[in-house]
């Protein structure tokens, strides 16, 4: 028996076959299981146009058989079977795909075939240090046993075989310190391969099982039995129509695939033909995971080829601000890389994207025009995801993600969308007010936003720190340009409102200039007429607000220069004002006095943290004497 040396220039080749294109070594069982379904599709379906009395469709399997004594797995099935000069030219060339010619020569019947590359077989390599192949073809007398060690080379003769198909038999390697190879021996550990990546290869994958059941009328007597098992699925649930499935049904594979026992807010169920055909199967859950504000939460979706599990986590099929979706893809389509681990980055992946990002959205759009209360407690869980999918990327997404988010309005401590807000806007009304607080109700007592209410104007309620920065990289919706109450861009007075208190603040200059001395820190004083009866506000000039500021402060690598331009309003119709103007003129030391307790009264209310609590409790307790 001669011993034949691999067609190729060099057995490196097949050493980085075995070595280096599959990142887990569990993928080989995947690759024989997905070769032996190629071999039984080509059987059917040349059973629908050849004389061949083949078999029925479901008389069609593939058989595992492991034997840890002797440390032998077989993968079997009764699919085409090879000639010699098949099993010459698919196993004895690196690289050549049986089932890739087939496609090619069949491509208008629309053949669904999983091989591509032919290498898939060679993965057996990993744990095998001895593979044999015995296979034969429909009407032939004879069948051929390929077998090898590897790098070194393959033998190939006549052998005998009763049955049509092929026999894949691996002689898995020593376990070492390094490797556990037995557990591709154990017949649990290969059912949950199975599962992970076979489970809906449209044969059934079966093998048999040593169980122990008690014996038939006699209490408390067991016995050893073999049990017989399908361990794939066959039929994955996203190839039935939608309205063949039930909400039971999907609730189950959710619950199953994705280890989550609370019902999804939404099931995305849909197939996507012409250029780039596919289907999606997608659940948006109803909470948030414990890790998925972490840096530990992975993204992604499922991705199979032809029911073939290629990727546990495409993160290139989902963008950050859907990265709570979960589900899966399948589609034929896509490039894959050689070991059908990863993806080449190519126009089919992209329109596949890009089509579920869409999709997502209108879903989601769907959701809040018809489930208001469903998409608010989604909102609760995800919104601050959608948030900063508006901020990153400066801007870019804002208009596929301006109408899904919501603040709390001042109307009814409610959710509103933007376009809600826009559509109850007066036509007096010029810009869109929105004002910051640790919590709704504290943002809504800030005095600024008590004048904007009391011109009829509603306030969003502004309390999570993305919130501010969203606004701001969106800059306006509908043409409205967002003014945050608490910065010196808001402006409610009259043309005579605003010249009255022009002439306040140049006659008042000399007293302004004291109160920013005594207090310090503040970038200007002015009198203000938009404090309703509070007697004095802090707000901001510039593009940096005091809750921007005051954000941005908590960053790791936060600098002195993230500081806002504070300024402190002061309500020259206040009672306080005039004592303040009384003791200017008589007594300047207890006015500087007074100025800082405006000043840290002021502070108070906008959510900012007293700077010297020592002089401020000391300056209360002097009062109070």
């Amino acid at each position: 028996m001669e011993k034949k040396q691999f067609q190729t220039e060099s057995k490196k080749l097949l050493d980085m076959m075995i070595n280096s294109i599959y990142t887990h070594k569990e993928i080989f069982l995947r690759e024989l299981i997905s070769n032996a379904s190629d071999a039984i599709d080509k059987r059917y379906f040349r059973s629908l146009t050849e004389p061949e009395s083949g078999l029925n469709r479901d008389e069609y399997e593939i058989f595992i058989t492991a034997d840890e004594d002797s440390r032998i797995l077989t993968v079997s099935d009764n699919g085409c079977g090879m000639t010699a000069d098949e099993l010459e030219n698919n196993l004895g060339t690196i690289a050549k795909s049986g089932s890739l010619d087939f496609k090619s020569e069949n491509s208008a019947d629309n053949v669904d075939i999983i091989g591509q590359f032919g290498v898939g077989f060679y993965s057996a390599f990993m744990v095998a240090d001895k593979v044999t192949v015995v296979s034969k073809v429909y009407g032939a007398d004879k069948a051929y046993k390929w077998e090898s060690e590897g790098v070194e080379g393959y033998t190939l003769e006549e052998c005998d075989k009763d049955s049509v198909g092929t026999v894949i038999t691996l002689h898995i390697k020593p376990d070492s310190e390094e490797e556990d190879y037995c557990e591709f021996l154990e017949p649990y550990s290969i059912q949950r391969l199975v599962k992970k990546y076979s489970d809906y290869i449209h044969y059934p994958i079966r093998m048999d099982f040593e169980v122990t059941k008690p014996v038939e009328g006699k209490e408390g007597e067991t016995e050893k039995t073999v049990e017989r098992r399908t361990l794939n699925s066959i039929t994955p649930l996203w190839k039935k129509q939608p309205s063949e499935v039930t909400e039971e049904e999907y609730q189950s594979f959710y619950s199953g695939k994705f280890y989550d026992y609370e019902k999804p807010v939404k099931v995305i169920h849909y197939r996507q033909e012409g250029t780039v055909e596919y289907t999606a199967l997608l659940f948006i859950p109803s909470h948030a995971p414990f890790d998925y504000y972490s840096k530990n939460y992975e993204k992604g979706l499922q991705l199979y080829s032809s029911g073939v599990l290629i990727m546990d986590r495409c993160a290139e099929m989902l963008p950050d601000y859907f990265s709570f979706v979960k589900g899966l893809i399948d589609s034929s389509d896509i490039s894959l890389n050689i070991s059908r681990e990863t993806l080449q980055q190519d126009h089919q992946l992209r329109t596949i994207a890009k089509a579920v990002e869409k999709k997502i959205k209108n879903e989601l759009q769907k959701l809040l025009e018809t489930d208001r209360e469903k998409y608010e407690s989604f909102f609760k869980a995800f919104g601050s995801q959608l948030k900063f999918g508006v901020y990153s990327d400066y801007g870019t997404h804002k208009e596929l993600l301006q109408d899904l988010i919501m603040f709390t309005s001042s109307n009814d401590m409610k959710y509103t969308t933007l376009k809600e807000y826009a559509d109850r806007m007066p036509e007096s009304q010029k810009s869109i007010y929105y004002a910051c607080g640790e919590t709704a109700e504290k943002a809504l007592r800030l005095p600024q936003a008590q004048a904007v209410i009391s011109k009829g104007y509603e306030v969003l309620l502004l309390t999570e720190d993305v919130d501010e920065f969203t606004l701001q990289t969106m800059m306006n919706y509908n043409d409205k340009k967002f003014v945050n109450v608490s910065t010196d861009e808001l402006d409610l007075a009259t043309e005579e409102e605003t010249k009255k208190l022009e002439e306040e603040n140049k006659s008042g200059k000399e007293l302004l200039d004291f109160i920013k001395e005594s207090v310090g820190g503040l970038n200007s004083v002015r009198f203000s007429n938009t404090l309703g009866g509070h007697p004095a506000a802090l707000s901001s000039e510039g593009g940096m607000s005091i809750e921007m500021a005051r954000v941005l402060s908590k960053m790791p690598d936060a600098g002195e220069g993230l500081k806002a331009s504070l300024v402190l309003e002061i309500n020259s119709e206040h009672a306080i004002t005039s004592k303040i103007r009384e003791l200017f003129e008589s007594d300047k030391d207890k006015c500087a006095k007074y100025c800082k307790l405006l000043y840290a009264q002021a502070r108070l209310l906008s959510g900012l943290e007293i700077e010297n609590a020592e002089e401020f409790s000391g300056l209360i307790s002097e009062l109070m004497i």
